[in-house]
């Protein structure tokens, strides 16, 4: 343990953290993502259901 310096320490925690972070932001735009999708997916149901009653009226 002595014979290694510290920075290394610092470097491995270094490395550890931003792979932590890497994976928290890769979550969170997934997540983003996905809220995207399903507001897209309403507003084109919303629509679809709009078209059907304009062509039950007719």
């Amino acid at each position: 343990m002595s014979s290694i310096p510290i920075w290394v320490f610092a470097v491995i925690l270094l490395i550890l953290f931003s792979g932590y972070m890497a994976i928290r932001a890769f979550l969170a735009e997934r997540k983003l993502d996905r809220q995207f999708i399903e507001r897209e997916g309403k507003i084109y149901m919303e629509r679809i259901q709009k078209e059907r009653m304009k062509r039950r009226e007719q």
